[in-house]
């Protein structure tokens, strides 16, 4: 159907706009260049949208144009700088990465013909740095349950713009630009259904990077005293119900570095700080829904850690797979 592509384009735009505007609210965007990776990555996709939209409206035609090949070299460094903070245990810069905007330039110079296949080409390549680096992440895959298949859908996602790009010239060019662009709505879409579904993913990713990568620091830590005392902070003293608390300073009331207490939690306990804290919350939310019917599920949420009501329903339906007044339902006493 025509019409198919337009509405792919459109959600894009949409989604585009949704995920700036979450991260303009989570905090000033443009202070690393991992932000600043991704605001491009945004703009980069729905820039070409603009102009597949363009030409499946007969109203412009920038497909053969220098600006159009520049967003398509533009995609892959920018994911590449967006996601290499979450992937890369030890993150620096250096002169060297320039080099990345190397084939922007060579897409300049080509003709059209052999600079669009070049560009997914280039795209193949971080594509499979990509593919290498979530593989040596296959010991932390306890850690993930369905953000694997949203991950790996993503995946899918890339391998089948790569092919498409591989088979343009067999098709034309209303078929590559319509198919093109549903691809990248997909893309949009599932970006957007996984940051909703798992609100904390990019944490839990990289404390995984963490765990993978770096070398041990419990050396000299009695872990036992230690976990003992953890345990006191989170079933005793409750520290978990500080909507501020974070891992520098669980590790300051533990007497710890910081990346102690993230391999201490990752080794003694399969899962990151971040995931850790959830479920310590989760637990006592759990609790007290019970314990206190006449409480609203929000004030629980707030009581114990949650900054947000949807921040709340996330996590509670992550670890136990229904949503709070439901939970509750399930589990209130049947009247006499």
């Amino acid at each position: 159907m025509p019409f198919v592509p337009e509405l792919f384009i459109g959600f894009s735009f949409g989604a585009a706009a949704l995920l700036i505007a979450g991260n303009i609210l989570q905090g000033a965007p443009l202070r690393n260049p991992s932000k600043l990776a991704g605001f491009l990555l945004i703009i980069g996709l729905a820039g070409i949208q603009v102009l597949h939209l363009g030409w499946l409206l007969n109203r412009f035609d920038q497909m053969h144009s220098a600006v159009y090949l520049l967003l398509l070299y533009g995609i892959a460094p920018s994911f590449y700088f967006y996601s290499r903070q979450l992937l890369i245990a030890e993150v620096g810069y250096r002169w060297t990465d320039a080099l990345h905007a190397a084939p922007m330039l060579l897409g300049l110079i080509l003709p059209y013909q052999l600079a669009l296949p070049g560009a997914f080409l280039v795209g193949s390549g971080y594509l499979a740095w990509l593919a290498k680096i979530v593989y040596g992440l296959r010991e932390q895959r306890q850690r993930f349950h369905l953000e694997l298949l949203a991950l790996g859908t993503l995946f899918a996602i890339a391998v089948g713009v790569l092919l498409l790009g591989f088979i343009w010239p067999l098709l034309n060019e209303t078929d590559f630009i319509g198919s093109y662009s549903m691809l990248i709505g997909l893309a949009f879409f599932a970006v957007t259904l996984t940051l909703l579904r798992f609100p904390n993913i990019t944490a839990d990713v990289s404390e995984a990077v963490q765990a993978a990568y770096a070398e041990s620091t419990l050396k000299n830590i009695d872990k036992a005293a230690v976990l003992a005392r953890l345990d006191a902070l989170m079933q005793k003293d409750k520290l978990y119900t500080l909507e501020t608390l974070n891992l520098a300073l669980l590790a300051e009331q533990l007497s710890l570095t910081q990346h102690q207490l993230s391999e201490l939690i990752n080794t003694e306990f399969q899962q990151g700080f971040s995931r850790y804290i959830r479920q310590q919350r989760i637990e006592e939310a759990k609790k007290l829904l019970l314990a206190d019917p006449d409480t609203s599920v929000l004030a629980i949420g707030l009581s114990v850690g949650f900054s947000t009501q949807s921040n709340f329903y996330a996590a509670f339906r992550d670890i136990v797979g229904v949503a709070p007044g439901q939970y509750r339902k399930m589990h209130s006493s049947s009247p006499l």
